[in-house]
């Protein structure tokens, strides 16, 4: 079965107009979906529980009669843990300790608090602190993402979080054990079977049921995501996410079947999403479209493979390792292979990518399930700006500022002429009140 996948060299004399339609994905806003997204959310800050109830009876096929109902009491949750087979509830176990491992790492890089003393007494520090209430919105419906709970509670947990509300909803009141079983595990503190922008809109404002949050993590459809873009000023959120990535840099050594099969672990998810091999090596490349060609109709979800590897998929022929990492820092991938002999050697020169995975044998779905760094990451090139979901996101940081005496007589001069300069001259005057022997 041939895949007509965009095969370009560098060496071409039409290399860069062809790598942007590549690159092209349109972001426009679906102005009918923007239109409904705000009137659901008008109407959830406006009616609260009741439009919730009927917002989730008309799209979920969910009828209650309170939005209590739609609460999964936490013995449920452990009743679905105990639920699951031997081997499955051990995956999930082992994933979150693992998830749970790394994050707590964190800590000691970037969340807690610190301060110091100047010479002459001054105490300046950061104090760190932990958001009290956070929602996270984890997909229902077409698929299930167990995953995605992990992801989003357990460094919530770890961060020190008060409390996390989860969203998940559930058409026609079909509950995922495992998707319920990783709320236990990930300790979610509450959990309701309502999705959508009604989700959303109830977290941000909250209604008499549902509390209002601090902050929306986790993915959605376009509704959700319209959503999210909507409440932000009202509450945090962790991203506006595009369509998955992967770019591979490989130097030939890889088994080129293992290659084919990592572009299509991102090319599997929707049309949208986007695959891209870098190698120096012509006739590899060649090997890798063979075996794309001969495993993608074994593969039961081909036909969105298919379609995303045509629409915005590309094995691209570089001059050189050093130059496919230069491609590389321009597209800024969501997930980065670095699929070679020595790819200690080639990491240095990447500066932009949501997560890096080095050498042959790290698959990039070991980093969405288990790994322990986290699978929410930046897409669309956002990766030259912003990082993966993190404690960080779930802390916020206060600045300390403790002046004493002397370090009045020696900061007040300077903030006077400065606010002086700005025309400030309260400012200017409640510092020099504090210097000696100036008259109040």
């Amino acid at each position: 079965m041939n895949t007509d996948i965009r095969l370009l060299a560098t060496t071409a004399a039409n290399f860069e107009s062809e790598f942007q339609r590549v690159l092209h994905w349109s972001a426009e806003e679906d102005h009918a979906i923007e239109a409904r997204v705000a009137e659901i959310l008008a109407d959830v800050q406006s009616r609260g529980d009741a439009a919730v109830l009927e917002y989730t009876q008309r799209f979920d096929g969910l009828a209650a009669a309170s939005v209590a109902e739609f609460e999964i009491a936490p013995d449920e949750l452990q009743a679905a843990l105990d639920s699951l087979p031997p081997a499955q509830r051990d995956a999930l176990v082992a994933a979150a300790d693992r998830v749970r491992s790394y994050h707590e790492r964190q800590l000691d890089a970037c969340g807690r608090s610190w301060s110091y003393r100047d010479a002459d007494g001054t105490l300046l520090g950061q104090k760190v602190t932990p958001l009290d209430r956070v929602g996270i919105y984890v997909p229902g419906g077409k698929a299930a993402y167990p995953s995605s709970v992990l992801m989003n509670a357990v460094p919530a947990k770890v961060a020190g979080v008060g409390e996390i509300v989860m969203m998940v909803p559930t058409p026609k009141g079909e509950r995922n054990a495992l998707v319920l079983a990783a709320a236990a595990v990930a300790g979610a503190d509450r959990v309701f079977t309502i999705g959508g922008a009604q989700a959303i809109g109830a977290l941000a404002y909250g209604t008499a049921t549902i509390p209002s949050v601090d902050k929306i993590t986790g993915p959605g459809n376009a509704y959700v995501a319209s959503a999210k873009r909507r409440v932000f000023g009202k509450v945090g959120i962790d991203m506006i996410a595009g369509p998955s990535e992967i770019l591979v840099l490989a130097d030939g050594s890889t088994p080129p079947d293992w290659v084919a099969m990592d572009l299509f672990s991102q090319a599997e998810h929707d049309e949208l999403a986007q695959s891209i091999l870098l190698c120096p090596d012509a006739d590899y490349i060649h090997r890798v479209k063979a075996e794309i060609d001969r495993l993608l109709p074994g593969m039961p979800r081909r036909e969105i493979i298919r379609a995303s590897l045509q629409g915005r998929g590309a094995l691209i022929h570089t001059r050189s390792m050093e130059e496919a990492c230069e491609i590389s820092n321009r597209i800024a991938p969501e997930h980065l292979e670095v699929s070679s002999r020595e790819p200690q050697r080639w990491e240095p020169l990447l500066r932009h990518a949501g997560a890096i995975f080095l050498g042959a044998f790290t698959s990039e779905s070991l980093g969405d399930y288990c790994a322990g760094p986290n699978h929410v990451l930046p897409t669309s090139g956002t990766a030259r700006f912003s990082s993966p979901l993190g404690i960080y996101d779930f802390q916020k940081r206060s600045s300390l500022i403790e002046v004493s005496e002397a370090g009045a007589q020696a900061l007040g001069p300077i903030a006077a002429e400065l606010a002086y300069g700005e025309g400030f001259q309260a400012h200017a005057r409640a510092a020099e009140m504090r210097l000696k022997g100036n008259a109040t």
